[in-house]
């Protein structure tokens, strides 16, 4: 599966500017020769590397409409196994060279930049299905599969199965992505989070270590779990090359449902009432009224539900539903349909950037209790920054004790110079005080900084503070397995954070 480039390749021979500070490390070509000799595929053209060192943040986009890379990888290596990638790291290891892992670079939050130059590792040669346990109903995948192709594989196997995940970035997006950077999917009311579903890994360490983490069953009480600590890491303590995941059998039913409410509020005590009462659809979101607008063509607070599963959990779970929003007014359930056609376009972003107007959405975690004043002051503090246009808020992921709430923000930068270097500068101190306002709410009122884009980059700075006094447990474990930190350097808040 070839992955979309941000930009069209570069001509000639000369590398794009980097815009981000710090020291490079160059690979030698002694290196190179070693990476050859071990059967590992390896390249330093320009426009590979500079793809290679780009991913969907919004404001990589916005750099790449300029020709510009946050950071530039000396040379892309594509491994195609768990042997490949732990020769890989051991030769790295030994010199002292940074390796950034990426794969679809699906991210949004500029996990994949190779803030110390060196190594990209480009993990999409690991695309082998190894196996299907129907009985068991678990998986065996290599962490390079690509969304689709996994789902294409298991609805051919026996009567069809389904992981269950469906992030946005689906078409772009790998198993190990969604691992690395504990993603979830749209249907994770009803099949869970990916870190629900995964039962082992194989991670290969900064020395090239190849390690297993449980997989034996479905629960293991053998010391802490392993294979959470990698989860969600980002390549900062390990690479994940191989899990073991759980599966389902293709639901037998589905019905879907629309509701209006006066206020988002409202709605939200709504869905808090279903997952009270232990319905679990599939697909719950709200939108307030600006995004019902700008999705559905309704003014009001937009409730649409999904659900699929066997047809008497189906009719159950969707009563449930009808019940707690008796006091809503209907709509079409074909609103449904229309969010389904259009929940995977991000196709606007680049000629929103391209135009001067910087957007992005911040999603983060807190409980039903706080949920109502941190939606009022999250969209106050955005609106509150000079030269923001809209700012808006829809809830995407529900559970028994709180949910998950993007926050959409537009605007453009005050008096933007005509230069594109200028412009640029400009739009990116916009993008950082959005930003600034809104994680700074988030962060003052205990909720979660983020719930499955992750950190990356771009959350770095915000780290410390948001873990408090883990946070040196957190490096203490980074020193423990990566103690030259060539591992995603300056990524999850583990160094070089003032890079962003």
């Amino acid at each position: 599966m070839t992955v979309p480039t941000l930009v069209s390749p570069l001509g000639g021979s000369g590398s794009p500017a980097e815009r981000l500070p710090g020291t490079r490390v160059p690979v030698s070509a002694e290196l190179l020769d070693d990476l050859r000799s071990a059967g590992i595929a390896v390249t330093t053209d320009v426009s590979a590397r500079a793809e290679s060192s780009r991913d969907w943040w919004p404001v990589t986009i916005g750099w790449a409409t300029t020709g510009t890379v946050g950071a530039l990888a000396s040379a892309v290596v594509r491994p195609s196994s768990t042997a490949e990638v732990a020769a890989v790291l051991r030769l790295c290891h030994a010199a002292g060279v940074p390796v950034t892992p990426a794969a679809g670079r699906s991210g949004v939050c500029g996990g994949s930049i190779p803030l110390a130059g060196g190594v990209s590792l480009d993990l999409t040669g690991l695309d082998a299905i190894e196996g299907v346990d129907e009985t068991s109903l678990t998986l065996d995948v290599q962490a390079g599969v690509f969304g689709p192709d996994l789902e294409r594989h298991l609805a051919g196997v026996g009567s069809g199965y389904t992981l269950g995940h469906w992030p946005q970035s689906m078409d772009l997006s790998t198993v190990g992505g969604w691992l690395a950077c504990r993603g979830a999917g749209q249907y994770s009311t009803r099949y869970g989070k990916i870190e629900d579903m995964v039962r082992g890994l194989t991670v290969v360490l900064a020395d090239g270590t190849v390690i297993e983490t449980e997989g034996t069953g479905p629960r293991a009480a053998t010391g802490p779990n392993l294979t959470q600590l990698f989860v969600g890491s980002e390549g900062t303590l390990g690479i994940i090359t191989r899990a073991t995941l759980a599966i389902h059998p293709i639901a037998a039913a589905e019905q879907r449902s629309a509701f209006s409410f006066d206020t988002f509020d409202e709605g939200l005590d709504a869905c808090r009432r279903i997952l009270r009462r232990g319905a679990t659809p599939a697909v719950l979101r709200l939108y307030d009224v600006p995004e019902s607008k700008r999705n559905f063509d309704v003014e009001s607070n937009v409730l649409i539900v999904l659900d699929e599963a066997d047809p008497a959990i189906v009719e159950v779970t969707m009563g449930i539903v009808a019940e707690e929003c008796a006091a809503a007014t209907p709509l079409d359930a074909a609103l449904v349909e229309r969010w389904m056609g259009h929940r995977n376009d991000v196709s606007a972003l680049r000629p929103l950037w391209e135009s001067g107007v910087v957007v992005d959405t911040i999603e983060m975690a807190g409980s039903w209790a706080s949920l109502p004043a941190v939606t009022e002051a999250i969209i106050g503090a955005l609106k509150a920054v000079p030269g923001t246009m809209v700012a808006s808020v829809h809830q995407s992921h529900a559970y028994l004790d709180g949910a998950c709430l993007y926050f959409t923000f537009a605007g453009r930068a005050p008096e933007r110079p005509e230069d594109p270097a200028l412009a640029q500068d400009a739009d990116d101190a916009y993008y950082r005080s959005c930003w600034e306002a809104a994680t700074g709410v988030i962060d003052r009122s205990g909720s979660a900084i983020s719930h499955h884009h992750g950190i990356g980059l771009n959350r770095s700075r915000f780290m410390a503070s948001a873990l408090g006094s883990a946070f040196p447990v957190l490096s203490a474990v980074k020193a423990a397995l990566d103690p030259t930190g060539i591992l995603n350097p300056g990524k999850l808040g583990l160094g070089a954070t003032e890079a962003w």
